[in-house]
């Protein structure tokens, strides 16, 4: 008494076995191809042109980002010394403020004892 279930299952392991061992054969062929070296070839190049596009744009931001912190820079120097500038400025209006003043007080001082040496003179006189 033979099992038929056996038989096909030895029959369907053997299929397998032979559909592998076939499409392993079929890779073999195709990877000795000389169209498959000259697609690996076109892959490789495009790969390496890609490759310098992207250092290409890292290159262009780093020089982008280099001008942009320059630029910043530029603009804070220049905000200090509109800053310093202002500040000056600033303090030569108070001290010309303060040299008005002055030069009012010694004007009234001076206009006061006029009128004083005034009185005096026609006091005595």
């Amino acid at each position: 008494m033979q099992n038929n279930w056996d038989a096909g299952f030895s029959a369907r392991r053997k299929a397998a076995a032979d559909a592998k061992k076939n499409l392993v054969g079929k890779y073999r062929d195709t990877t000795s191809a000389p169209e498959l070296a000259a697609k690996l070839a076109e892959r490789q190049a495009i790969a390496a042109a890609r490759d310098e596009r992207r250092a290409e744009r890292e290159r262009l931001k780093a020089e982008q980002q280099e001008a942009l912190l320059a630029e910043a820079a530029e603009r804070a120097r220049a905000a200090e010394a509109a800053a310093l500038a202002e500040a000056e400025e600033r303090q030569m209006a108070e001290k010309n403020r303060i040299a008005r003043v002055i030069e009012d007080q010694a004007a009234r001082k001076a206009e006061r004892d006029r009128r004083y040496a005034e009185r005096k003179a026609r006091s005595r006189g």
